[in-house]
């Protein structure tokens, strides 16, 4: 039951982050806000998959890394361009991200 939670809070998360991009206006204020939400969301994502990772059976530990893997790599370049408040880099950015984060998404708990 605990990881199910995981899982429930993995995938809650990565639908918070696919939303992000239309709460995002050309300002200052917008573009803070969506920094500090990608670090929360990761930072909760992160703690999440490790926990899943943890307890997920050996053949399914190698396929959960590489998707958090990927996942996080995609959330570092989006963030960074959030930083660099780069319409464009920030759109590509968020365009990969959106594909992991739909993977994620399908994500079944480890052992069903």
């Amino acid at each position: 039951m605990d990881l199910k939670g995981s899982v429930y809070r993995i995938r809650k998360c990565a639908f918070d982050l696919l939303s992000l991009w239309s709460d995002l206006m050309d300002d200052d204020e917008s573009w803070d806000l969506m920094g500090r939400d990608i670090q929360l969301k990761s930072t909760f994502l992160y703690l999440d998959f490790n926990k899943v990772i943890s307890g997920a059976p050996q053949d399914q530990k190698k396929p959960l890394t590489e998707l958090a893997n990927k996942l996080f790599c995609s959330i570092e370049e989006l963030d960074h361009a959030v930083k660099l408040r780069s319409m464009t880099l920030t759109q590509d950015r968020y365009n990969e991200t959106a594909g992991v984060l739909e993977e994620v998404i399908a994500l079944e708990p480890p052992g069903t």
